[in-house]
């Protein structure tokens, strides 16, 4: 059920941030990335240790390096960023022992993270078809 409401969430929050105009600002999307990164920062603060919280800000960091370049040089970046966090959901249990994490959150947000990025990518797709 997780993945479906963040599928969900995905293509509500990516339609309507179409229909608005939000995304029409190199920034939405990159910035969306920033977020979904820092959840597990603040379930570590939530439920975890000294250790769990840096290793999850690592990783944030990392993915905030990544929406940065896809914002100052090529959002086909925050694509593969978005993906990529998707997969880090997957992979979390393994990389972290992150005890406020909901048991839901991870099946959630990789769904979220991969609608994410191929609504992107078809927006990025269809810019360049109509030279926007």
């Amino acid at each position: 059920m997780e993945y479906l409401i963040g599928s969900a969430t995905a293509i509500s929050v990516c339609l309507a941030a179409s229909l608005v105009g939000f995304d029409k600002d190199r920034a939405f999307y990159p910035v969306v990335l920033i977020v979904i990164a820092s959840y597990y920062i603040l379930f570590a603060a939530m439920g975890a240790s000294i250790q769990t919280l840096l290793i999850e800000l690592a990783a944030a960091g990392a993915f905030a390096v990544v929406a940065v370049v896809g914002f100052k040089r090529n959002p086909w970046f925050v694509v593969i960023g978005l993906a990529a966090h998707g997969a880090f959901d997957l992979l979390h249990p393994l990389l972290a022992h992150n005890p406020g994490v909901p048991r839901w959150w991870p099946g959630f947000c990789l769904a979220y993270d991969v609608t994410a990025a191929l609504y992107l990518m078809i927006l990025l797709k269809f810019r360049a078809k109509i030279g926007t």
